[in-house]
């Protein structure tokens, strides 16, 4: 058995220590934000917060998760998560939209991490997370207006 705590709500679960958190989340819990994309941590996809910081699910063990995991579906909810959330819908960030939730979530721990980060700050924080599309303008624009920079939409 498991302990975990995604998004508030305490979860008993019945599954191998080895299985990877996004497994959970998606086909044991039903949450289905958080997305597959590689398998071996190198899109961002699969990006959640654990303890307030940004992890790859898809290579996390659910025998290591320590402190409370929050997903996407939280975001509306947590004060730089909806903020983040607000200027992806003010600049149309999205595309396809297969890996936004990866990028909103990554983008919400370096705000909470780094609350007005420079333009550089911004492209390595956000290096990790792909975007088949390639709206990667945008999403620093999204970024910056967030951390109040004033951008034009």
């Amino acid at each position: 058995m498991v302990t975990l705590t995604i998004n508030g709500e305490q979860h008993e679960l019945d599954v191998p220590d080895t299985m990877p958190l996004l497994w959970v989340i998606r086909d044991v819990l039903g949450m289905k934000g958080t997305k597959f994309g590689c398998g071996i941590a190198q899109c961002g996809a699969c990006t959640v917060h654990m303890a307030g910081t940004a992890i790859r699910s898809c290579v996390t063990p659910v025998s290591t998760v320590a402190g409370e995991i929050q997903t996407i579906e939280a975001m509306a909810e947590d004060p730089v998560g909806s903020k983040v959330q607000q200027a992806w819908l003010d600049l149309g960030v999205a595309q396809c939209g297969y890996c936004q939730g990866g990028q909103i979530m990554n983008a919400t721990s370096l705000l909470k991490q780094t609350p007005e980060p420079k333009t550089q700050e911004i492209v390595d924080a956000m290096a990790g997370n792909l975007c088949r599309c390639g709206t990667y303008n945008r999403i620093l624009a999204a970024i910056e207006r967030a951390a109040g920079k004033e951008v034009s939409s």
